[in-house]
């Protein structure tokens, strides 16, 4: 069934890295900018953790390059820089950061006023940095809708009772978005334990018809 959006005109998307908005959530984003719809985008981690022995790219250079990533790919689905909030707090340590990743995405949430829809990682996620995201969301006092995406496992199969959006384009769109990460595709040479987003994976990703939960909370 496919996710009715007529009513929403301002939504906020939660990505616990950059890069895991346009994996859940592009077809979403760019379908509430085509209808006129305010979307703001909370990156909660700096994404510093995918390549922590790289020489030639130490954490600020990765930072600002995995940040500009993210913005150019957001540009391309209508989301402009003032849209797009970066709370830089570590990747990989969520869970240990629970408390001051409660305080910074509750405050930046907050700020984003008159919001119809809160769009984040779901709990099921396999990744302990968007569960611990996802636990804060679930915590967040909020009257509209709420839902949910799941990028770790990687997986096609329909989910029951899931609401479906489709990103115009095809998968050829949805892969050319995410390949403007490339640090996270093979860019990245000098770190032999480095993370890349496998080829399998993204032909999962790449999957023009994203997939939402709603969140009864």
């Amino acid at each position: 069934m496919k996710l009715d959006i007529k009513a929403v005109r301002r939504a906020v998307v939660v990505a616990p890295h950059p890069d895991d908005e346009i994996i859940g959530a592009a077809g979403l984003i760019q379908a509430l900018r085509r209808q006129g719809s305010v979307v703001r985008v909370i990156v909660v981690s700096n994404g510093a953790a995918s390549h922590p022995n790289s020489g030639a790219w130490p954490p600020e250079r990765l930072i600002a390059a995995r940040q500009q990533e993210s913005l150019s790919a957001l540009r391309r689905l209508g989301v402009s820089r003032h849209h797009v909030t970066f709370l830089d707090l570590p990747d990989g340590g969520l869970s240990a950061q629970a408390v001051l990743c409660r305080q910074r995405l509750g405050r930046a949430i907050r700020q984003c006023r008159g919001l119809d829809m809160l769009v984040g990682p779901a709990m099921t996620d396999a990744h302990p940095d968007h569960r611990a995201v996802a636990a804060v969301l679930r915590d967040t006092r909020f009257a509209g809708r709420r839902m949910t995406y799941q990028v770790w496992p990687p997986h096609r199969a329909r989910v029951a009772r899931c609401r479906t959006v489709s990103l115009a384009g095809g998968a050829a769109a949805k892969r050319s978005l995410i390949r403007m990460h490339r640090t996270q595709l093979g860019a990245i040479t000098d770190d032999p334990h480095g993370f890349a987003i496998a080829r399998h994976e993204l032909v999962v990703f790449a999957h023009p018809v994203e997939q939402f939960a709603q969140d009864a909370r």
